[in-house]
């Protein structure tokens, strides 16, 4: 059977509870334990490993953010040293074309195979080559020509929401209409969104947001479609609930008079829960 690893984001930890108070790695690791998420997310160091072992965490799962090809291979060996078995990629800039992102994500994957022991996911994520639908399915497109691959993508479907300013009835119609690839991902990062916003509150006064209500309907559209390929009977997806934290000066995914990002994160891990046993 489709099994689900849930991964917390380190990054939904950061700054907190607060920036003069922010948990040690150690304290947010154990957190991560706590609250049943089967592994963590984020930059790896050996220390990652080191504790992951120590709390029973099963899955760690890297991160690059590169546009320089020549610095691939050794970003994938420190993040396979450090107990990552998958990583995340953010590639290129905004301004980069399909073409070459294309060619650096062949040269990544073809590194990544060269190491071995550790599978490559190309996020979806603005200021990034795939910073819109357009630009994602055209590297896809031209990876697979130039490979024969179906390529591995991260789907992080906010970024996308935003970009086309999507109404909740559309959300699946609109983001799932290249269930291909949705079905040949292994990691997918889960933010609620609407249209307007990429990160919007799960729980407001200790109950569903009316937007993450629509939202949850769109995350069990695309668990139910990634359990339906007879290729993932016996594979993981690895599920991110990614809330972002506030950051200096209002920059961040979360803003001022909304929940903190950990405790969202952790309902919205139980919400993903509930929504793959109803897609079984």
């Amino acid at each position: 059977m489709p099994q689900i690893s849930h991964i917390a984001a380190l990054w939904s930890l950061r700054e907190h509870p607060s920036l003069t108070r922010e948990w040690t790695l150690a304290r947010k690791m154990r957190a991560a334990a706590e609250a049943g998420f089967d592994g963590v997310a984020g930059l790896l160091t050996p220390e990652h490993r080191r504790l992951a072992d120590r709390l029973g965490l099963r899955h760690l799962l890297g991160f690059i953010s590169s546009s320089d090809p020549a610095e691939f291979a050794a970003r994938i060996r420190e993040q396979k040293e450090a107990g990552a078995v998958h990583i995340n990629v953010q590639l290129d800039d905004d301004f980069t074309p399909p073409a070459v992102a294309t060619r650096h994500w062949i040269r990544m994957v073809r590194e990544a195979e060269k190491i071995g022991g550790v599978v490559v996911s190309l996020e979806v994520h603005r200021d990034c080559c795939t910073e819109t639908p357009e630009k994602t399915y055209e590297i896809a497109e031209r990876y697979h020509r130039a490979t024969g691959q179906m390529i591995k993508i991260n789907f992080d479907f906010s970024h996308l929401a935003v970009v086309k300013a999507l109404k909740p009835p559309h959300y699946a119609e609109r983001l799932l209409d290249h269930p291909d690839l949705v079905q040949n991902s292994e990691q997918v990062h889960l933010r609620p969104f609407n249209g307007h916003h990429c990160q919007v509150p799960v729980t407001h006064r200790g109950a569903l947001t009316p937007e993450a209500k629509s939202y949850l309907v769109f995350v069990e559209a695309l668990l139910r479609l990634w359990r339906s390929a007879p290729a993932n009977r016996g594979r993981t997806l690895f599920a991110c609930p990614e809330m972002g934290p506030y950051a200096e000066g209002g920059s961040g995914y979360n803003i001022t008079g909304l929940p903190p990002a950990w405790p969202q994160a952790v309902a919205l891990r139980s919400e993903i829960a509930r929504a793959w046993k109803k897609t079984g």
